[in-house]
């Protein structure tokens, strides 16, 4: 069994160092969790929030299900309830965009409604997230939507609403499979293609793949698998798209979920360190007082002995008060991230949840349920350790193997355990 970690968030207190202000550039959940944690730990200095959209922070899970399906509206999706939120007293600046920083003289740049403005940071924590891949040729094509933010959702649901003969959505990732469960529940006609042989077989394997893709045939889906998008065709609005093996699909809305890259390109030439993310060290410090968090950043988990980066809402939320309080310590009294990485997705009348870092080459055990009913717990291991655990509506089991994963249980002992 592992050494026994400092729990993910856990900064032991030490020496505490003085700072006037933070700048927290990215104004979604981790930005805002930072924030609130700054306050917790008794920061009093300014805390200046940067988010490029018009919306105060809100919470990104229910866009693909409940604000897409028209079950809720925009004002229930707020992360923190208005009263709270002026507690905290920030310098919020909505609609503001960070165009520069610059390491060695501590300067910021912005562009907001104001105009361009430049500023000397003490403390800074980056929390940019990240954007949706595009396909080429679809730039201003209507119908052909990406679903990240508050308005993507809003628009396509505008589209949902006008009750489209079909839709396409390319990519059978979570996020795709969550619009296509969406778009189905409203009874409207979906495509999902999959470049892969089996959803998500990259990462859960091509057994769990093939549950995936069980699930979304079983509720009407159309899924493609195996072959990749060739082109989406149309004039002012989508028509339809053609794939790789030449077949023709009709499309009145199209729905682009093939990944994200990471909101860095604001810090070409900072004098940080940028590879597919921004590079940090072990406790989250990216340089001397400026820290990372969310999608953005990349840093190494001594958990799993891996250099990640991980784009859920836990841990945007685990790492972002992790961030925040490690500007406020100096380096003797930092100590290290070491999450379990976990995140869910609800997919039609199934409770998805994955815990830990799974490869499709890992072992494999089905401990609970079956996967005829898609109702089961899986556990992943990796030379003889338990890494992962992967829940179709199981998440007492998908909990406590978490902790097993935390605590460092062998795979045996946690493929025997009595849950």
């Amino acid at each position: 069994m592992r050494p026994a970690l400092p729990e993910a968030g856990h900064l032991h207190r030490g020496l505490i160092l003085s700072r006037d202000s933070v700048h927290i550039v990215g104004a979604s959940l981790a930005g805002i969790r930072a924030a609130e944690a700054l306050r917790r730990e008794g920061f009093s200095g300014t805390i200046a929030l940067i988010g490029d959209e018009p919306h105060r922070p809100y919470d990104r899970p229910p866009l693909s299900k409940q604000v897409l399906s028209g079950a809720w509206e925009p004002d229930r999706i707020g992360l923190t309830k208005p009263e709270k939120f002026d507690e905290i007293e920030l310098d919020l600046r909505l609609s503001t965009r960070a165009t520069a920083f610059d390491l060695a003289s501590r300067s910021l740049t912005t562009s907001g409604p104001d105009g361009e403005r430049t500023e000397n940071v003490d403390g800074l924590l980056i929390a940019t997230g990240a954007r949706c891949r595009s396909l080429p040729g679809t730039d201003g094509m209507s119908g052909v939507h990406i679903l990240r933010g508050l308005d993507d959702a809003l628009a396509l649901r505008a589209d949902f609403d006008r009750g489209p003969k079909r839709v396409v959505v390319v990519g059978a990732g979570f996020i795709g499979a969550e619009v296509a469960a969406t778009a189905r529940g409203r009874e409207i006609p979906v495509t999902m293609v999959e470049a892969l042989p089996t959803p998500l077989g990259r990462v859960l394997g091509e057994q769990m793949g093939s549950v995936m893709a069980d699930v979304h045939r079983e509720h009407g889906v159309d899924l493609r698998t195996g072959v990749g998008v060739d082109s989406v065709n149309g004039g002012d609005r989508v028509e339809s798209v053609t794939l790789s093996d030449g077949s023709l699909i009709e499309a009145d809305v199209v729905v682009i979920g093939i990944g994200v890259i990471p909101n860095t390109e604001w810090l070409d030439g900072s004098g940080l360190e940028i590879d597919n993310g921004i590079v940090c060290d072990a406790t989250m410090l990216a340089a001397p007082g400026v820290t990372a968090a969310g999608d953005v950043a990349r840093w190494p988990n001594h958990r799993f002995d891996e250099v990640m980066r991980v784009e859920h809402w836990d841990n945007a939320i685990e790492q972002g008060v992790h961030a925040a309080k490690r500007l406020l310590v100096d380096d003797s009294a930092a100590q290290p991230f070491t999450p379990v990485p976990w995140f869910w997705s609800d997919q039609y009348d199934r409770k998805i949840q994955l815990a830990g870092r799974v490869r499709a080459d890992d072992d494999l055990e089905i401990v609970e349920g079956s996967l005829e009913e898609h109702r089961f717990a899986a556990l992943y291991g990796r030379e003889g350790r338990l890494v992962g655990v992967l829940g179709f509506n199981r998440p007492r089991h998908v909990m406590q193997y978490k902790m097993m994963i935390q605590d460092g249980v062998s795979f045996a002992d946690a493929v025997s355990a009595e849950i």
